[in-house]
């Protein structure tokens, strides 16, 4: 049975400025964050009227990081990507939503968008889009041309929420969606091993989730991993973190295939 228990408010309770008119909730799902979840949290501040942390079971002092911050901290036992953050979104005071996850967090051109748009009376949109670009371990910016994927991260949750699946966590646009041009930064691993371990997790989600056709997978494997390198490497510019670039795209690509692998069941 799943264990929602609050755990706590922190000692220094976030507020928006007085300049931002419109409430919003920033929503964090987090196990085992210390060394990101503090920058993350940060970034929003002055911007958003709380921070609720759902994280579900860390042992290295995430909880007590996040509450000195000013997040209030939820525990959730895991449940997947989806069910997590509907739980977050839950939880939330206000109707309006701005979602991170532990390891991003907001650029500077991102903070001063939103500062804008939330100081207007209303918004003119029920969800934006945000770019969402990758930064290496080792590094404190993005590499040229770096990797970026759209993601919708602020919307209203009366016209739209995170969806129910375990591997998924998207949230459907509404017919007025905004994309905003600054970017969230994603520190998304802290090392190569940290990619294969990660994608293990998941791809033992996406078995569970995703029935797909064993003669499919089996006819895919011999050109899963050149593919998703290729993807990776050229389509998704890897190429241009250097030798790093070549490391990140040829695990990504072999992970790929291990996919196929566990979800055939071999």
């Amino acid at each position: 049975m799943t264990l929602a228990t609050a755990m706590g408010d922190g000692s220094k309770p976030v507020r928006a400025t007085p300049d931002i008119r419109i409430a919003v909730s920033c929503t964090i799902i987090a196990k085992n964050e210390v060394d990101r979840i503090g920058r993350c949290i940060q970034s929003v501040a002055g911007l958003v009227d709380e921070i609720i942390v759902v994280d579900s079971g860390s042992t290295d002092g995430t909880q007590e990081l996040a509450r000195s911050l000013g997040a209030r901290v939820v525990h959730n036992d895991w449940v997947g990507y989806g069910p997590q953050k509907r739980f977050a979104e839950d939880q939330a005071k206000h109707d309006w939503i701005l979602n991170l996850d532990a390891d991003e967090w907001l650029s500077e051109p991102l903070r001063d968008e939103l500062r804008a748009l939330l100081s207007g009376e209303t918004l003119p949109a029920k969800t934006f889009r945000m770019r969402v670009t990758i930064v290496y371990p080792q590094r404190e910016t993005p590499a040229p041309f770096a990797d970026s994927t759209i993601c919708l991260r602020l919307y209203d949750r009366r016209a739209s929420r995170y969806v129910t699946s375990l591997v998924h966590d998207s949230v459907p646009a509404t017919p007025d969606v905004v994309l905003l041009k600054g970017r969230i930064l994603h520190k998304s691993f802290r090392g190569l091993a940290d990619v294969i371990r990660k994608e293990l997790t998941y791809f033992e989600l996406q078995k569970v989730e995703k029935r797909k056709s064993r003669l499919a997978m089996m006819l895919r494997l011999p050109t899963e991993f050149p593919w998703q390198f290729f993807r990776y490497y050229i389509l998704n510019r890897h190429i241009f973190g250097g030798l790093y670039g070549f490391a990140v795209a040829s695990t990504i690509g072999f992970m790929r295939f291990m996919r196929l692998v566990i979800m055939l069941g071999w």
